[in-house]
């Protein structure tokens, strides 16, 4: 599924069977050797418009989840690190608080202070919603490593506690940080696509799947088809990386590993 989506987005990036921004008087036709799809309410090609549009939710899954995990990660570490100081409390207790605020209600904030949406405000909201999820999972795994003899052997070694994290801790926690990844990757392209719905994510001018779906509201009971199709994709997008998540899990995790034999 993965790797479908994946297809789609780098066959976008060089060719589509039609320009997915024009518009032609050919609306509403049904699937056929010309338009596989078929076309929208506008006369576009529908599966031009999917294939650009996973360009698009990829896009968004990346940047998200690298904003999410390169600050989510080191605030994790250093709060393990440093558990027992007013730090690690204060970090953990900051964490909390953005996990309160869900990440539509995040991206309403930043475009009400923007003034509009933007793929920018998209993927930013759904980064800062993400961190708290990767600094948990990674002060988790990282307060398993910390209890491990090898890092009292590296401090009494005299190895400073930025070099144990650098040297010991962050190795150890990758498993565990690529499966949230994983996840997070899938949480994220949901939650461009209900951004894009609501009108607070990717500009109109740029084809995304719920921007799709928002525009085939009108045509819902006289032509499932419009719907059907980018629903079907982030669907496919979407339990795609969840699946990849667990893969991942049960491939690097040695306890489900044990378990299995």
């Amino acid at each position: 599924m993965v790797v479908l989506v994946v297809i789609f987005a780098l066959v976008s990036a060089v060719w589509t069977p039609f320009d997915p921004t024009e518009v032609s008087p050919d609306r509403l036709l049904a699937p056929s050797a010309g338009h596989l799809m078929g076309t929208d309410g506008f006369g576009q090609d529908i599966f031009s418009r999917i294939l650009v549009g996973a360009r698009s939710c990829l896009l968004v899954g990346v940047v998200a989840v690298g904003i999410g995990a390169s600050l989510g990660v080191p605030l994790g570490i250093t709060a393990a690190v440093k558990q027992h100081s007013w730090l690690g409390t204060l970090i953990m207790r900051a964490t909390d608080i953005v996990y309160a605020f869900p990440a539509l209600l995040l991206a309403i904030i930043l475009a009400a202070a923007r003034g509009s949406g933007s793929t920018i405000t998209a993927m930013s909201a759904i980064g800062i919603a993400s961190i708290p999820a990767f600094a948990r999972v990674s002060r988790g795994a990282a307060l398993q490593v910390l209890s491990q003899d090898f890092i009292v052997a590296a401090r009494s070694a005299g190895i400073t506690p930025g070099g144990i994290a650098w040297r010991h801790v962050l190795p150890n926690i990758t498993p565990v940080v690529l499966v949230q990844a994983s996840v997070s990757f899938g949480l994220a392209i949901l939650a461009e696509a209900s951004l894009s719905y609501l009108g607070l994510g990717t500009p109109p001018t740029t084809p995304t799947w719920g921007r799709m779906i928002f525009d085939s509201q009108p045509y819902l009971y006289s032509d499932l088809n419009l719907a059907l199709w980018p629903g079907l994709f982030i669907a496919i997008a979407v339990l795609g990386f969840n699946l990849l998540g667990d893969g991942l899990r049960e491939l690097l995790d040695p306890t489900l590993q044990d378990l299995g034999r």
